[in-house]
């Protein structure tokens, strides 16, 4: 997911453009790289392009296109929804078990050390356990919740 930070770096989107340009000829991750190491010499593009292997008259093409510019958006806006206001952010998200809906329980913000991501998966892990402990030995429910079985008569 692309959420640039215009902000902080006026070629932020152009960066997220170019490294989904770059990611066309497999090489996302390689320009994603190059040009974080690089924020103060961004443009011109050509040369990140270059040093990563691309065919640079593909990459031009698709960087003067445009092609990636709703696509960034539409993360950024889908982030913002999710009340993103930086990066990095991670989340930590249980699966429900009876269905493939995925609950957001905790989030991480910053770059964060080891321990703390540890710390945090470990007390999710160990709320699941219990919470599945307890539905282990949760009575079944009757027929009619909150009704007593009226008993037979003798014959």
């Amino acid at each position: 997911m692309d959420y640039p930070l215009e902000s902080l770096h006026k070629f932020a989107f152009k960066a997220a453009e170019a490294a989904r340009c770059a990611g066309e000829q497999g090489k996302y991750w390689e320009m994603h790289d190059r040009l974080f190491a690089n924020q103060t010499t961004l443009e011109p593009w050509t040369p990140h392009a270059e040093a990563v292997g691309l065919n640079v008259p593909r990459f031009e093409a698709c960087m003067n296109s445009g092609k990636y510019a709703e696509a960034v958006r539409a993360d950024m806006a889908e982030a913002q929804k999710a009340g993103v206001t930086g990066t990095p952010l991670f989340f930590l998200a249980v699966t429900d078990p009876t269905s493939s809906k995925v609950k957001t329980v905790n989030r991480i913000s910053g770059a964060q050390p080891y321990a703390a991501f540890k710390s945090q998966i470990d007390a999710l892990l160990e709320e699941q356990a219990k919470t599945a402990a307890f539905a282990a030995n949760k009575p079944e429910p009757s027929a009619t919740p909150g009704k007593v079985p009226t008993p037979k008569k003798p014959q």
